[in-house]
């Protein structure tokens, strides 16, 4: 209902982004369990597109069972479908993905996929999920859009932006904050920054955040990261982007107005045609 609200009022605009997130979020902060993170977020699209087509509100899956049985509750639900007309009854919906089988869920369901992309790497780390998901995708979904997590700073140093240094890396590929899963951790292995991923998710679990962050290899922030003068971040454009990117996570600032100038300054690189990638397979 929210999304079909904020589709509403912005005209038609809004794209939903969604994502499994892991287990410090999900038992920590909503407090049910993190099992079947996969499953729920397709069992979750379904249930979002019925109530966008403004079906009656019935569904059957392994995780939702909507109305709930008489059984598990008052017995008093019934189907109900939403009231209102809304502006698309097929929202965008983005995925956040890093694992596999995630991958594979965005490829196959979703508009889009989001997730931190090393270009140099992205066939080899994500090629195979990719190309699993987009053999069961739906034509009528149109081709796969990928969101890059790339943190977007024009400006005159190549490091001036504090906000897309090693302080906001680390998290990212800390790991969840458990020893042994290791979901935010792994794009960090698998490009190829095995020894370094291990030990900042060690400093970090042992509480030396400072310290994590300071691990984050400068190589890898650079190739995950658009800052430094515009020439710089247009040649990463031209890198990193391909033909069914529409858009990337940032900018980096630290108050409104300026991340409402990053993101003019980014706009208009996307949109001079000199900055443009040229057409390819993507």
């Amino acid at each position: 209902m929210t999304a079909a609200g904020v589709d509403y009022v912005s005209r038609g605009r809004f794209t939903l982004g969604i994502g499994a997130s892991g287990p410090q979020v999900i038992e920590g902060w909503h407090g049910v369990p993190y099992d079947a993170p996969v499953g729920r977020t397709r069992e979750i699209i379904e249930i979002c597109r019925r109530v966008w087509r403004r079906e009656r509100r019935e569904y059957s899956g392994r995780h939702y069972t909507i109305p709930l049985p008489p059984d598990h509750g008052t017995g008093l639900g019934k189907p109900l479908k939403l009231i209102n007309h809304p502006v698309r009854d097929r929202i965008p919906i983005v995925v956040a993905a890093l694992g596999p089988k995630n991958v594979e869920l965005a490829a196959e369901l979703a508009r889009a996929g989001s997730r931190s992309v090393l270009p140099e790497k992205a066939a080899s780390v994500w090629g195979a999920a990719l190309a699993a998901g987009r053999a069961k995708r739906d034509p009528s979904l149109g081709p796969l859009d990928v969101v890059p997590a790339t943190a977007g700073w024009p400006s005159r140093g190549r490091h001036r932006a504090a906000g897309t240094g090693p302080g906001r890396a680390g998290p990212v590929h800390r790991g969840d904050g458990r020893q042994g899963a290791q979901l935010l951790q792994r794009p960090g292995v698998k490009y190829g920054y095995e020894a370094e991923a291990a030990a900042i998710q060690e400093a970090y679990l042992d509480g030396r955040k400072d310290e994590a962050a300071a691990l984050v290899p400068a190589s890898l922030l650079e190739g995950t990261s658009l800052v430094g003068p515009r020439s710089h971040v247009a040649s990463g454009w031209r890198r990193s982007a391909r033909p069914r990117d529409h858009a990337q996570r940032g900018p980096a600032g630290h108050h409104a107005r300026e991340r409402v100038r990053l993101i003019e300054q980014i706009r208009d690189i996307a949109a001079d045609r000199r900055h443009r990638p040229p057409a390819a397979d993507s």
